[in-house]
């Protein structure tokens, strides 16, 4: 290369670097928050995969094994240091300069020690060692290839050591500190799950499950759900409120919008508001409360959890509730404010529909769809005030899809189905800024979601309380079959009392409840009937529920755990880091088994994208916590039977030990180029549904 070639090339080098280092200072100026919390988490996760190199590069070392370089961060290299016979050797941004090159070998004697530019990980380099082929042949008594097979096992199985180690220590740093984690508190019922079958309530403490004692926090449930064999139950030992104990099983199922088997328990919630962002006023606004905020009685009656909100409101069958909330007032103390707030029907009992049993209903009547909030994608992306004639929107009541008028959710679902990838119509009452309705015609393209694997439209269902309009009616419990309405009908008096809402003909049969009532209705302005609901209906409650029609956001129940000294903390540490290395491995089985989606694994682009939402959103201890299970399940990863894995490398070396010589250079290259396929794929797929989780699920 002429000299004017060269001094080209580092004038575009230099040229480029300073433009880095201008976009760089640039984001740190306009982005400082973002861009700190993305150098938390490069630096974090990084320092996992570091840990990991830093096992081989030690163990290397004490074995005689030359280690031709250790780089903390990726390449590009900014600056390397290391001892050759002519002395030290410091290089800064080699690639920039055409006249720094490496120096000779034979005068090489030490490691050079690298700081890359990207503050990501690490690497190690060991003479005659390659990841990405088979052990290079080298003459050298510090080759790796050269050293015997135990020594190489033990560098090979260091990364994996060192990860155990690491997290280990981690988790005793976190509870030594400690931490706060959802309690294993039953927050509340799935209803026919597997917990509403065995009779398990909101606020029941779990003491003991599936063998485990120590320190269980709500994890604990989730993993037993998840990881547990087909239809085996497991065992359980809960606290009730009461004080009594109740030893039980559950066998998990797959449940409607969950991705693992569970058992039907959510986590459990506080009182308080929880923070939100951007705006806290926004929430204000619509609800009438702020963060910070604690709900002390609902509807006028006292509530100490939130359990006891969740009951008053599931069964508060009125189109609004009352809310009393204390507000701190700084060094004032407290205030109490009052608030009402919307509410709405769910569709069905437990959220889905595999039968026309599940769907909600009054004394056998099912009201109408209505559209109780859309996704991003299917809302057009209008803002309030914007009319939209090709999108569902909020408040819309569903008149017709497909041939079908007024469908129950149980059929919504089926023409869903049978629309997939299709234009569907869809007929809608829309009520306008005015207050006026109007009857819309729509169409939508239904689809299928690949983490829920069903197709959908993308709209949350409720009921269309507000109009006594029946779309079907459905046989029910101690009845002989469907009460005798015609689909589309309105309730319009029950006991010669006349009714406009649904809301209306619960609070007129409440008062004959055990008698016969009378039902009239009209059909299309023109014909109209009566039927008799019998004593085994009014009898019974409405087979309906209410929810908050406004998004509240409750903060998470938490609970300290923190280790009394630094013993119980290398406990604790040494406890978690086992159940996480043993869950990782039943995880892996269960994949192999079917028992678990494949699409439910988490790539490197889901690690990194939840790991910003814990440093932006969570304490840093919470970070702590999630890199202590990321290098558990690192060290598991890492130590499979499959080339390039560490584990495949020491199977490969245990072939040797047991064949008296290593596998040709041609089949360890076959081996290891077919194994970084796989890992390619696999990376695709797992990035994939990364991708979609985080950006369009």
């Amino acid at each position: 290369m002429t000299e004017m070639a060269k001094s080209r090339t580092t004038m575009l080098n230099t040229l480029f670097w300073v433009a880095m280092a201008a976009a760089v200072v640039y984001l740190l100026m306009v982005h400082a928050g973002v861009v700190t919390n993305v150098i938390v988490v490069l630096l974090g996760f990084g320092s996992v995969v570091l840990v990991h190199e830093f096992g081989h590069f030690i163990v290397a070392k004490l074995g005689g094994i030359k280690v031709e370089a250790f780089s903390i961060f990726m390449p590009p290299t900014l600056v390397g240091i290391r001892k050759t016979k002519a002395g030290f050797r410091l290089r800064f941004l080699p690639s920039l300069s055409s006249h720094d090159e490496e120096p000779p070998a034979e005068q090489v004697e030490e490691t050079e020690y690298r700081v890359g530019l990207i503050p990501f990980g690490g690497y190690v380099k060991l003479l005659g060692q390659e990841d990405t082929g088979p052990v290079k042949q080298v003459t050298d008594p510090r080759s790796f290839a050269n050293k015997s097979v135990s020594l190489r096992a033990a560098v090979i199985a260091a990364g994996v050591t060192f990860n155990v180690i690491s997290a280990a220590l981690i988790f005793m740093i976190v509870f030594l500190i400690g931490i706060s984690l959802p309690p294993a508190v039953v927050g509340e019922v799935v209803p026919k799950s597997p917990a509403a079958r065995a009779g398990l309530q909101p606020g029941d403490e779990v003491l003991q499950i599936n063998g485990e004692t120590k320190d269980l926090d709500f994890s604990n449930i989730l993993i037993a759900a998840a990881l547990s064999k087909a239809n085996a139950p497991v065992p359980i030992t809960v606290l009730h409120p009461d004080g009594s104990q109740e030893e039980t099983t559950l066998v998990a199922e797959s449940l409607p919008g969950s991705q693992f088997r569970d058992f039907g328990i959510t986590p459990p919630l506080s009182l308080e508001i929880a923070q939100v962002r951007p705006d806290p006023n926004v929430l204000r606004e619509r609800t009438g409360l702020m963060p910070g905020d604690t709900i002390v009685a609902v509807d006028g009656q006292k509530v100490d959890h939130y359990w006891d909100l969740a009951k008053i409101v599931r069964q508060t069958l009125t189109p609004r509730i009352k809310m009393t909330a204390e507000r701190p007032k700084g060094s004032q103390g407290t205030e109490l404010v009052q608030t009402e707030l919307p509410l709405d029907w769910t569709a069905s009992e437990n959220g889905d529909v595999k039968s026309q049993a599940d769907l909600s209903h009054v004394f056998s009547m099912v009201p109408r769809l209505r559209v109780m909030d859309v996704d991003k994608e299917h809302a057009g992306g209008l803002t309030a005030g914007q009319e939209d004639t090709s999108h569902l929107r909020a408040g819309d009541i569903i008149l017709a899809a497909g041939r079908t008028k007024n469908p129950t959710y149980h059929e919504l679902r089926e023409i869903t189905t049978e629309y997939e990838g299709k234009s569907l119509p869809i007929q809608v009452l829309r009520t306008d800024a005015n207050g006026v309705e109007r009857t819309l015609a729509l169409n939508v393209k239904p689809r299928r979601d690949p983490l829920q694997d069903r197709v959908v439209i993308g709209f949350l269902p409720a009921l269309d309380a507000a109009h006594a309009v029946v779309a079907k009616t459905v046989p029910t419990e101690g009845t002989t079959g469907a009460l005798d309405i015609p689909r589309g009908a309105r309730i319009v008096s029950v006991n010669q009392k006349a009714v406009t809402s649904f809301y209306d003909v619960i609070t007129e049969v409440r008062r004959w409840q055990g008698q016969p009532v009378t039902v009239q209705y009209r059909l299309d302005e023109q014909a109209e009937g009566g039927v008799t609901l019998p004593v085994t209906l009014t009898g019974q409650p409405p087979r309906v529920a209410s929810v908050l029609a406004e998004v509240v956001p409750f903060k998470a129940m938490d609970r300290l755990y923190r280790a009394k000294d630094p013993v119980s903390a290398l406990a604790m540490g040494y406890r978690r880091t086992c159940t996480f290395i043993a869950q990782t491995y039943v995880t892996l089985a269960r994949l192999f088994g079917r028992l678990i989606s494949p699409k439910n694994l988490m790539g490197p682009v889901g690690i990194i994208t939840v790991s910003y939402q814990i440093v932006a959103q969570q304490p840093l201890i919470n970070y702590m916590y999630f890199l202590g299970l990321i290098s558990a399940t690192i060290a598991v990863i890492n130590f499979l039977p499959i080339p390039p894995f560490d584990g495949g490398l020491i199977v490969l070396m245990l072939i040797e030990k047991v064949k008296g010589s290593a596998l040709s250079e041609r089949t360890q290259g076959i081996l290891a180029y077919a194994g970084w396929a796989m890992v390619l794929l696999l990376l695709i797929y797992v990035t994939y549904n990364d991708i979609y989780r985080s950006f369009f699920s």
